[in-house]
């Protein structure tokens, strides 16, 4: 296989899917308007400007990441929730959880001179305990600049996602994802696959979000990037993906380290954000 497939925007989410599964991996051209990524980068570019570059190899020596981008950036949080492809993750990870959460949020600048990410397995942040069998991750990585051959378009190994855990991939077996300012690569968990080293004079952008099965634990501890007081005024549905919900009937309850009068002392974590969760009866003082 020389290229990963591209799908036109208009793909329905069956489609993105059915490729996912047979490749690992699929690019879904223009997303995003010009519109849309410059107001992205009109809100988070005072945080990359500030950002320091990474401390190791893996997360690059010549790559700046910032993360909490549902706190910062209001056009994020339409991102995180965009209808299309928050529909194909939940029908990608929906047959193994009750919901979805968001896993990472996070701007990866890859500045000219990175040389390139050592290839791997996202799954492996869980390291190796779930099942093969299990998905754990759905990722979305949207193109905020061009990604060409030369300024570090990420590196995918198709069809790896059916490999042995014990199989590594050998250089000349990646292909890269190029694709224009706009466009999105959707990627499992399982794949293969890398950031790009960048030979050019500027830098390659782009906003990661990816999502996770609602009942293990996120990369990114999103109620601490994002907590109540920033919260409260999301809406439902992100703030769900946030984890201000129940993971499932048991996953997720709190209580108040001071109890209140008149209140369950297992509450859900909607109540945190002066909501209703479905562990609380309709006659509860809770607003």
């Amino acid at each position: 296989m020389n290229n990963l497939e591209t799908l036109p925007a208009a793909s329905d989410i069956e489609d993105i899917n059915s490729t996912l599964k047979r490749d690992g991996g699929c690019i879904i051209e223009n997303v995003l308007s010009s519109g849309e990524i410059d107001q992205i980068l009109k809100e988070l570019n005072p945080y990359i400007e500030k950002a320091t570059i990474g401390f190791d190899d893996f997360s690059g020596r010549h790559t700046k990441r910032i993360g909490a981008l549902v706190a910062r950036s209001p056009a994020c949080r339409d991102i995180v929730t965009h209808e299309k492809i928050l529909g194909a993750a939940r029908a990608y990870l929906g047959p193994q959880c009750d919901r979805v959460q968001l896993h990472l949020g996070q701007i990866i600048d890859i500045l000219p001179g990175q040389v390139a990410q050592t290839l791997h397995r996202d799954r492996l942040a869980w390291g190796t305990y779930l099942p093969i069998e299990v998905e754990p991750q759905f990722n979305a990585i949207y193109a905020l600049t061009d990604f060409t051959l030369e300024n570090g378009a990420t590196h995918l190994v198709p069809g790896s996602q059916t490999w042995p855990m014990d199989r590594h991939a050998k250089p000349d077996e990646s292909i890269q994802a190029v694709m224009s300012k706009g466009s999105v690569l959707i990627y499992s968990g399982t794949i293969i696959h890398g950031g790009g080293e960048n030979r050019s004079d500027a830098a390659r952008i782009g906003l990661n979000i990816t999502y996770c099965l609602g009942w293990l634990r996120t990369e990114e501890n999103q109620m601490l990037s994002c907590p109540p007081e920033i919260a409260k005024d999301f809406s439902r549905e992100l703030t769900d993906l946030l984890g201000y919900t129940m993971g499932n009937y048991a996953l997720g309850y709190y209580s108040q380290p001071e109890m209140i009068e008149g209140r369950p002392d297992t509450m859900p974590p909607e109540a945190a954000l002066g909501r209703k969760g479905s562990m609380i009866p309709e006659n509860s003082p809770i607003e």
